[in-house]
């Protein structure tokens, strides 16, 4: 009986869509993928190691670089954990001013997702357009923090500065909504792009679980879970979950889409809130004398590419003794094992793109 002869093909880790240097190993079948081997590592800067040798404070600035497209984030997860350990109580506009710049990086960091993701799929347009709106937000970070991607603006007990220049932020949300009404106009019901995701790369409840998927990715499958609802950061917020039930390529586009119109609203109720307050009051923690008593700590986030978290062990020392950070991007990458068997090799950029994967997570 004749046999038919498989092959097997890299993906990356040069080519352009998979947005960063990761190496999928394929095995086809034809055009069919029969097996998929993601190989990662390329990136890898030892994040977690680099902690063991650094002071708390030396070691903030480094975090925005886990994920450089949703650096606050990062930043958040330490300081909220150092604070939570050293029993500090923040003021009410600290709260409010890193729930609103923590939604703006989430909406910049889908915006970059929506252009690259209709670039990978052969759509040139939408990616200019993404990125005009996105430029906007960088630019008021940059005006704010100094710096258009590593901000360093949150700090141990606080933020480095009061906020400002919040008639940047009026305009910001004032444009954003009709901008995604003229995506939803040219990506939504495109034939094409429905064709190229529609009932393409289906994550099951099931499979989204046994892979501990979680973000957008894992309510794109129906499943209700976002973090943020029960955060005490967000409290006081009204802002509704995304939850679509297709479980496919398109689905996880359009609750980005419609995520992002969630992520405007709080801008918005953040916006009024910071204007009812005065100056801000905020008691720092000396980054000089800082150590955190011994024992384990644990914290996380609803982040854009799903839930991120650090774990520090301390000895009672100024340097963590260990230090652990989960993202979002690792599960997604692992997650292609299985998602790309059965599909053609044409799919395999479609459905990959859908999940939003940046290598800096992975090889954290």
């Amino acid at each position: 009986m004749k046999t038919r002869t498989t092959f097997k093909l890299n993906l990356g880790p040069q080519h352009p869509s998979t947005h960063g240097v990761l190496r999928l190993l394929l095995e086809l079948d034809g055009e069919k993928i029969i097996s998929c081997e993601p190989d990662v590592g390329y990136l890898h800067r030892g994040m977690e190691k680099m902690a063991e040798n650094m002071t708390y404070i030396q070691y903030l600035p480094t975090v925005d670089r886990i994920d450089y497209l949703a650096g606050f984030f990062y930043s958040y997860l330490l300081v909220d954990l150092v604070e939570k350990a050293m029993d500090v109580k923040l003021s009410e506009k600290v709260k409010i001013i890193r729930v609103m710049l923590l939604e703006l990086n989430r909406i910049a960091s889908h915006l970059l997702w929506v252009g690259a993701f209709l670039m990978d799929l052969g759509a040139v347009s939408p990616f200019f357009y993404a990125m005009r709106e996105r430029e906007m937000i960088l630019r008021y970070f940059e005006r704010l923090t100094g710096q258009r991607m590593m901000y360093n603006y949150f700090v141990f007990g606080g933020v480095r500065h009061d906020i400002d220049f919040l008639e940047d932020i009026e305009e910001i949300i004032k444009i954003l909504p009709s901008k995604i009404d003229d995506y939803e106009r040219i990506i939504t019901e495109n034939p094409i792009f429905v064709s190229r995701t529609k009932r393409k790369g289906i994550i099951t409840p099931d499979m989204a679980k046994n892979y501990s998927i979680t973000g957008v990715n894992l309510r794109a499958s129906g499943i209700d879970y976002d973090l943020r609802q029960n955060s005490e950061l967000y409290q006081g917020f009204e802002f509704e979950t995304v939850i679509l039930n297709d479980c496919d390529a398109w689905s996880r586009y359009k609750a980005r889409i419609l995520e992002m119109r969630e992520s405007i609203k709080i801008v918005e109720q953040a916006l009024d809130k910071i204007k009812s307050f005065d100056a801000l009051r905020q008691i720092l923690i000396n980054p000089l004398t800082l150590k955190l008593p011994q024992r384990e700590y644990y914290n996380e986030i609803e982040a854009p590419r799903g839930l991120a978290s650090c774990y520090i062990m301390s000895d009672g020392s100024e340097i963590p003794y260990r230090l652990k950070w989960r993202t979002g991007s690792y599960y997604s990458v692992n997650l292609l094992r299985e998602l790309l068997v059965g599909n053609y090799i044409n799919d395999a950029i479609a459905i990959a793109g859908s999940l939003d994967i940046i290598l800096p997570e992975v090889d954290k």
